[in-house]
């Protein structure tokens, strides 16, 4: 199976967390919203346990998450979580009422949590050793993601699920002082990937909404990246010029989360055709660009105002449109 056997060109689509409260309300909107390919929502502002980094930790032996959602180790003790240990109900509840909500979809599903390097950075921090923070954040990330996948087919049997890693720790990856080495950070993003897979998602990928060496992410065999909409990522380009040319997808987070958005999505169509333009210069098939493309937020809208979500989406839809147009031309000047 491939993505394009399941979703169209410019499919749009969420990124992690929502501002909402309400777990219910947070799943209705999500599933009004983008009912195409719906994102499991996080809601920190429901509980910070259910922050990205606070909601993987929670129930591991060693770590303390505190009612701010900031981890503390205890080193003499810190492991990771047992496999096949359920998902906290207090931690997911986003999540959970959202799988509720979906159950018995066949349709694409797409979830996200925290992956290995930033998970294992966090724990770094937090004043774990770095050999030890990276091995337990691997086997917890392998054991998280298997509960997540296995929530999913319990309510949705035959949905395909979309897994993405999200790791905004890796914009630090090439920074002196990174606890990891590149080939070890792909290796590690690598394994994450791979657990995925081996849980049971159909496809699995890997989101940061900052800039970021996509070679490396690329090296570690993602199905999906999931990226901003930014010129950055024109130096990249031979990278993905190959991703693209064995059937790899791109997440278009094409909406800013960390500026004013307005209110016409002109501006975003066109700065994503800027992009597309740079990219195809330096070699990449301008058709595959644009067939092998979701449309989504640049990132998550927890620091959002409740009211601007749909906002927000809107925008992505409108883009979405444009993209889709443009991918049913250029597959029929094609002759596909």
């Amino acid at each position: 199976m491939t993505l394009a056997a399941i979703l169209d060109a410019g499919t749009p689509t969420g990124v992690g967390s929502l501002p909402f409260d309400d777990a219910a309300v947070a799943a209705s909107v999500t599933l009004s919203l983008h009912p195409e390919l719906p994102a499991a929502p996080q809601l920190p502002r429901r509980n910070p346990r259910e922050g990205m980094l606070a909601q993987v930790a929670v129930g591991l032996p060693g770590v303390a998450v505190g009612d701010d959602g900031a981890i503390a180790i205890d080193r003499r003790r810190f492991g990771p979580v047992d496999d096949g240990a359920p998902l906290c109900t207090e931690a997911w509840a986003g999540t959970l009422a959202f799988l509720d909500a979906c159950a018995g979809r066949t349709a694409a599903i797409k979830v996200q949590l925290t992956g290995p390097v930033t998970l294992g950075l966090a724990f770094v921090d937090a004043g774990a050793r770095a050999s030890r923070a990276f091995e337990v954040a691997a086997a917890t990330v392998k054991a998280r993601v298997a509960s997540l996948v296995a929530a999913v087919h319990e309510r949705s049997p035959g949905a395909p699920v979309v897994a993405v890693l999200d790791e905004p720790s890796l914009t630090r990856a090439t920074h002196p002082g990174f606890p990891l080495v590149p080939e070890d950070t792909v290796d590690l993003l690598s394994g994450g990937l791979a657990s995925a897979t081996a849980a049971g998602a159909a496809f699995q990928g890997v989101h940061c909404c900052g800039p970021v060496d996509w070679s490396l992410v690329l090296h570690a065999g993602p199905d999906l990246v999931s990226l901003p909409a930014s010129p950055a990522v024109i130096d990249d380009a031979a990278g993905l010029a190959v991703f693209l040319d064995r059937g790899g997808w791109v997440a278009w987070g094409v909406v800013p989360t960390d500026r004013p958005f307005g209110d016409r999505h002109d501006t975003h169509w066109l700065r994503l055709n800027e992009v597309w333009a740079g990219l195809t210069a330096a070699g990449c098939d301008p058709v595959a660009l644009r067939t092998q493309s979701l449309i989504t937020p640049a990132c998550g809208l927890a620091f959002h105002d409740p009211a601007q979500v749909p906002t927000v989406f809107r925008l992505v839809r409108e883009v979405a449109q444009r993209v889709q147009d443009q991918a049913y031309a250029a597959r029929m000047s094609v002759g596909a």
